[in-house]
């Protein structure tokens, strides 16, 4: 009795993942990646479809050769459920794969109204020499991923362009009116060659509310990019290259790190501030007075050299004057937090105030 009561706990307990509910099967499985989610249907009966009713799918053109991956693909797509719905789609890709294998997927993550979407281009390291990994590369993204009526969240990424040569190119135009959050990365912005004050990028994303873009670059012949948005509530900016004028009246959190020539920024609404930079010529301006920010945490990093001379003579001083002025803006703030080196630049300034009135 006690033996076979043993050997039943025994089968229980060695299947312990086929008794988890399939919305943890699938998580489970999406991590694994599609390859291996079709490979679980040996397994068991309980294991057979349960790859064909995942609601989010990750596609990489690493996990097989081009042509083979291709037509993994297009058979997988052709296996799955169709009742069952799809929100998230992550494609991963080489630049070599070509756009048929990207517009194949897109094509079927739009006509199922997905929600999540997350593109990213891989950078190319084979047989790529010295001198050729400077050359400039570019990958223009379909047309279809900027005119999606179901969309909320989108993420274009590059994987490595820490010299600005390799980027994902996109178009002047959007239109996404679904869309919520918004991630680009390594990505040139093509602002156009418009000089309306109020014309942006992201105008015809009406719900916008999150946008971070990270080591992007404004196209050759555009002025300045312009992130107008009266419904943006949180906006981060990191190691990019090109000026850029923000006008968000709603905007709650902003983030700046190492991004010189923000021009303006208008956000009388704006709650925290996070600045980072080394330029002292091109510190953030802000042309509203900021009533509401609750929270401010200001690092100003000083070039080789500058903190010697800054008590030495007075060729810093234009520079200590940006500086006392940013600061000046940010008088309504009730927590404070700056560097060391933005402290003795203070101190300088009272101490130069001081010689001045004497």
């Amino acid at each position: 009795m006690d033996s076979r009561h043993g050997k039943v706990r025994m089968k229980v307990e060695g299947d312990r993942l086929s008794t988890l509910p399939d919305d943890l099967i699938h998580k489970i499985l999406f991590f694994l990646g599609i390859r291996y989610a079709v490979q679980t249907s040996v397994l068991s009966p309980r294991w057979r479809y349960i790859w064909t009713t995942m609601p989010c799918l990750g596609f990489s053109s690493e996990d097989l050769h081009y042509r083979r991956f291709f037509k993994f693909v297009t058979r997988f797509l052709s296996g799955r459920n169709n009742q069952t719905k799809v929100h998230c789609v992550k494609l991963a890709f080489h630049e070599k794969d070509g756009h048929l294998f990207v517009e194949r997927v897109l094509e079927f993550a739009f006509s199922n109204n997905v929600k999540q979407l997350n593109i990213t281009c891989l950078y190319e390291t084979e047989n790529v020499g010295f001198l050729q990994g400077f050359l400039q590369r570019s990958y223009e993204t379909p047309l279809s991923v900027y005119n999606s009526q179901s969309l909320e969240n989108l993420t274009l990424s590059f994987t490595y362009s820490f010299t600005y040569r390799s980027y994902i190119t996109i178009p002047p135009t959007w239109y996404m009116p679904a869309l919520t959050t918004l991630n680009l990365l390594c990505v040139v912005l093509n602002a156009g060659k418009t000089t309306e004050k109020y014309d942006s990028l992201f105008w015809n994303c009406a719900n916008l509310k999150n946008l971070t873009l990270k080591g992007c670059r404004i196209m050759d012949g555009s002025e300045y990019l312009n992130i107008c948005h009266h419904g943006l509530s949180n906006l981060t900016l990191e190691n990019g290259l090109g000026g850029v004028n923000v006008v968000t009246p709603q905007l709650k959190n902003l983030t700046i790190r190492n991004w010189p020539g923000i021009h303006l920024i208008s956000a009388p609404n704006l709650a925290s501030l996070h600045y980072k930079d080394d330029d002292y010529g091109k510190l953030l301006k802000v042309s509203t007075d900021l009533l509401h920010l609750q929270k401010a945490d200001i690092c100003i990093l000083q070039h080789s050299g500058s903190l010697q001379s800054l008590f030495s003579g007075l060729p810093l001083q234009p520079y200590i004057h940006n500086i006392v002025f940013l600061l000046q803006q940010l008088r309504s703030v009730r927590f404070l937090t700056l560097n060391l080196e933005l402290v003795k630049v203070c101190c300088y300034w009272s101490l130069m105030l001081l010689c001045e009135s004497n």
